[in-house]
């Protein structure tokens, strides 16, 4: 259908001189134009009362007056599969109107946008549509998992806290063998060979060759079959999961240093995965000030400070570095300051899309911490 006025040789528009035939005609094609337009006749209630309220769902948008009478509707005409109302429900989602809603909040300018739930009259689901939504609701669950499989920021969130959950199996396994080995050889240096004493017990056969491993004396200590195949089982647990913990954390480097090139240049790979996964993503670590990203990860002594009024907290996850971790005391509070806002700048590099950090930008913020030592040694 051509709209009046669009230049149809065979359809006189206004600004045209007509005869009173010609004018006839196109008043008849005006008013046949028009009584093809669809309108609502079967309106509830009686007078007309203030237009207020812009409802819709994925069904329809319909428009009620300030009693909740339905003045006008318009319904999802399009083809209802589950893909296509997969694609309505994420428009939901985020917050935006449908075609119909749209549509008739250009018709009813004034009018307010309300939810369904604000309608008592508003319809229920039928079977039909019950069964429709299930099937749109699956897809869009689909959907959100294969996006979030091809996000940076959960791949690296889940890389990060399955290394620290395996590191503090790791540790309590540790801590239990390095136990048991105080208990059977009193005269071995549980700080000095703490490491070598999970391998030893895990590839000796009995208690005499663990003490000659680690060599220290030997006790008179009988130790049952069955109870050293369950010390050496933890022994062999403590020393593979050490391993995994090396595997996963070259994948978090590996994953770093293409998704915060940049910040794992210099904050280490490890350390800028760490932040941005307590960041909740890289987009949000980017848009944090330098001072918040400086005491990220140290969320419980900065509520004590709110709540209990001890001295607020002057690092988070960055004091790991060793600028910070390495520096005299006095030093630590200006290094963090000064790392988390470079830290800051790296991190919206990486995610703007500017021009990656090379070693020569780290060297000078190396400089910056040496400068920072002598001033505050000097003091």
């Amino acid at each position: 259908m051509i709209p009046l006025g669009s230049g149809n040789d065979s359809v006189p528009h206004a600004g045209q001189n007509m005869s009173p035939a010609v004018e006839s005609v196109y008043l008849n094609h005006v008013v046949h134009r028009l009584s093809n337009i669809p309108f609502r006749t079967d309106f509830e209630g009686e007078g007309a009362a203030l237009i207020v309220k812009l409802v819709w769902d994925w069904r329809f948008a319909r428009v009620y007056d300030e009693n909740d009478h339905l003045v006008d509707e318009c319904i999802w005409g399009g083809k209802q599969t589950p893909d296509t109302l997969a694609d309505r429900l994420i428009q939901l989602m985020h917050g935006r109107m449908t075609v119909e809603a749209r549509t008739l909040g250009d018709r009813f300018p004034d009018s307010e946008s309300y939810p369904p739930t604000s309608i008592q009259s508003w319809p229920d689901l039928t079977s039909n549509q019950s069964d429709l939504l299930q099937e749109a609701s699956l897809r869009v669950a689909e959907r959100g998992v294969a996006d979030a499989a091809s996000n940076p920021d959960s791949r690296l969130e889940h890389l990060v806290q399955a290394t620290e959950e395996m590191r503090n199996a790791h540790n309590t396994l540790e801590s239990r063998i390095v136990e048991w080995a105080g208990l059977f050889l009193p005269s071995l240096d549980l700080d000095h060979q703490r490491s070598h004493i999970a391998s030893a017990f895990a590839s000796s056969s009995n208690l005499q060759e663990v003490a000659a491993s680690l060599d220290v004396l030997s006790t008179d200590v009988e130790v049952g079959e069955k109870e050293w195949r369950g010390i050496q089982s933890v022994a062999k647990s403590t020393v593979n999961g050490a391993t995994d913990i090396e595997r996963m954390e070259d994948s978090v480097r590996e994953l770093s240093n293409i998704h915060l090139p940049s910040l794992s240049l210099l904050l280490g790979p490890l350390l800028s995965a760490k932040l941005c996964t307590s960041a909740h993503g890289r987009a949000r670590l980017a848009r944090l000030p330098a001072s918040t990203i400086q005491v990220i990860g140290a969320e419980k002594a900065f509520f004590m400070h709110i709540q209990q009024g001890t001295p607020p907290p002057k690092h988070g996850h960055i004091f790991q570095h060793s600028w910070i971790s390495r520096s005299p005391k006095w030093a630590r509070g200006s290094i963090a300051r000064m790392l988390a806002s470079k830290a800051a700048i790296a991190a919206r590099v990486d995610h703007f899309g500017g021009e990656p950090w090379t070693s020569k930008q780290v060297s000078e913020v190396e400089k910056k911490v040496g400068e920072i030592r002598a001033r505050k040694s000097r003091r």
